[in-house]
Order: C-alpha cells, then structure tokens, then sequence
C-alpha cells in the first residue's frame, strides 16, 4: 500500500514538472491559437483596407485640388463583436499604414491633442521661450476615418464558425460628406 502511494506521489508530481518551451516567431507570422481576432488578423485588415482607401479617387481629387497631401484622422472604431478586440491596436496599425505610405499626413485623436495641449501650456510657464510650442498652430484634420467591428458565430456541438467584418468610412470634416466605405470580411473555423 505505501509502495502504491509512493508511486502516485511521483507521476503526480512528474506530471506537474513538465517542460515549458518558449519559441520566439517573427512578429509577421500567422499564430491563430483560439480562433479569436488576434493581432494577425488587425495587421492584415489594416493593410488591406488602408491600400485600399488609398487608391480610391478622393485622393487624386484632393491633391489636385489643393495642391498638397490630405490630412487625416483616425477617429473611433466601435468593437460590436462577440468578444474583446483591442481597437486601439487595430486604429495604430491603420496609422502606420497611413503615415508610411507618404500619401496622407495623419493628425493625433482627441485624447492625445489634449496631452499636447497640456504639454503646450506647461511650456508656456517653463520653458525656455526661445524653445517654446506656440499655440494655434496646430494642424486641422481634412477628413475623419471612421468604422466598426462586428462578428457572428455559426456553432454546433464543438465546431464552430465566426464571421467577421470591419466596416471603415472616411468623411469630409467640412462637409460631412462620405469618400470612401470600405469592407473587410473574413470567416474563421474553429474545431475542439
């Protein structure tokens, strides 16, 4: 019996002592553990859509009419989905995009304007004025990116089947006028 127990101790206290191994992937690796949006799915929709905004003719139109690049900024998008997605990831990634293609000059969000401002009027007290940030020079945004996130799930027993779709609009600040809807769809099987 003590020979019995000795034995389960040790295989219950082997099975507890299992090796970890951590792996380090490029960060442009596609790893879909859960079947969740995960950060592959926020980069590639990000590309995708900001290549296609940007090839839209709104642009060709604003650049000859104003002679200069349009100035851009990326406002809400709204999570409607089954589950948590980060969109401040998915709004950084469409920034990116934007910024590095050189075609459009992006602008800060409203909670980030506000941390310049203060950062601004703190230099109005305290720095050296020939250094200072002046006020009202700011630079005002031409259009406003903005969009939601919803998602759907199809399951039965443990198989199951989530539909996602991004929908992206970019409107005029002046007129309020819509330039581009864009659309990103794509499905994700999940099998237990």
């Amino acid at each position: 019996r003590t020979l019995i127990l000795l034995v389960i101790a040790v295989l219950l206290l082997s099975a507890g002592c299992q090796r970890r191994t951590v792996t380090r992937v490029g960060t442009d690796s596609a790893i879909d553990l859960s079947g969740r949006w995960n950060d592959t799915d926020s980069r590639l929709v990000a590309e995708e859509m900001i290549s296609d905004v940007l090839s839209r003719p709104w642009l060709d139109r604003f650049t000859q009419g104003n002679e200069r690049s349009p100035v851009i900024i990326v406002g809400n998008v709204l999570n409607r989905s089954h589950e948590h997605i980060d969109a401040e990831s998915f709004i950084r990634n469409m920034e990116r995009e934007f910024v590095n293609s050189g075609l459009v000059r992006v602008v800060q969000d409203a909670s980030f304007r506000e941390q310049i401002r203060n950062e601004r009027a703190d230099q109005q007290e305290f720095a050296d004025p020939e250094t200072v940030a002046q006020w009202r020079r700011e630079t005002g945004a031409d259009y406003i990116l903005t969009g939601t996130m919803n998602s759907i799930v199809d399951q039965h027993g443990r198989d199951r089947v989530v539909f996602y779709q991004v929908n992206l609009e970019l409107s005029d600040m002046e007129t309020n006028e819509k330039v581009w809807i864009g659309e990103k769809q794509f499905r994700k099987t999940v099998r237990n």
